[in-house]
């Protein structure tokens, strides 16, 4: 919102002070993210400012190093599998919670979405007994279903977000028309709510791409993946290399967050051609 021209004195310093006050908050927050960054650059093999020069090697490392490419290849491969896992099932969750009427709705809601709340390391040492007496530690399958306990409530939330704007008289104008259900669902329905679901599918990723707690008890040396390497190289020797690791995941969240944006205002253009 702008500032009216006929604001007062008062007004304008009040306008302007929040502003500078948010920016210089948003700041602080993000100084550590901007501190990282240049350090990828760095050519030396250890931490230093100033910068004594602009070298990839650490990116070169990153890239090419067996090591880490074995990570970003199981970090992948369980991602894309608990997005898909996570979005099946939580949209699936979002249709019925929202479409039917379940006695104990409110109940049923907190019990899925609890793992938002639950503390990660309680959930990861409740995951790694499970899995044991199952004898799934140490197994992708197992790291995949946990992940997507932690990713379902995501899509789970989001979905029922862009559930709550939808006009159900479109489904009963589809089926007076003669469709079938599944017709309805494909044809009316899931374009109307692709956004909301897309948008928990890429909470999916990013919540099972970034998490390490859960994959530090229940992976083998079979799963390491992006983020347990990157904890491993903190804790036994720090190499630059996880500056570029870091630099790349950044830029990947802010792409996310630019796509979730895109998605939000597509669905607000499609509700608002909609009313």
């Amino acid at each position: 919102m702008s500032l009216p021209t006929y604001a007062t004195t008062t007004e304008k310093l009040s306008y302007w002070g929040v502003r500078i006050f948010s920016a210089l908050v948003l700041l602080f927050l993000i100084a550590p993210i901007l501190v990282i960054m240049p350090l990828s650059f760095n050519p030396e093999p250890y931490f230093s400012y100033p910068l004594s020069g602009i070298s990839l090697r650490w990116y070169e490392e990153f890239f090419l190093s067996e090591r880490w490419l074995f990570a970003i290849k199981n970090s992948m491969i369980i991602a894309i599998a608990t997005t898909i896992v996570s979005t099946f099932l939580g949209t699936l969750a979002a249709l019925g919670l929202t479409m039917a009427r379940i006695p104990g709705r409110p109940l049923i809601m907190s019990v899925l979405i609890s793992p938002l709340i639950v503390p990660v390391i309680i959930s990861a040492v409740g995951m790694f007994f499970f899995y044991a007496r199952l004898g799934m530690t140490g197994s992708f399958v197992g790291i995949i279903l946990a992940h997507s306990v932690l990713a379902t409530p995501f899509v789970i939330i989001t979905v029922t977000a862009t559930l709550s704007g939808f006009d159900r008289s479109l489904l009963r104008a589809g089926a007076s028309l003669g469709a079938k259900p599944q017709t309805v669902f494909f044809q009316i329905m899931l374009p109307l709510i692709l956004p909301g679901v897309i948008s928990g599918a890429l909470f999916a990723f990013v919540t099972s791409f970034d998490e390490v707690v859960v994959v530090l008890f229940i992976a083998g040396p079979d799963q390491r993946t992006l983020p347990r390497q990157m904890f491993s190289g903190i804790r036994e020797m720090i190499s630059p290399t996880i500056t570029a690791a870091a630099t790349v995941l950044i830029v990947l969240s802010v792409a996310m967050l630019a796509s979730l944006e895109m998605l939000r205002r597509r669905n607000e253009r499609l509700r608002g051609i909609k009313s």
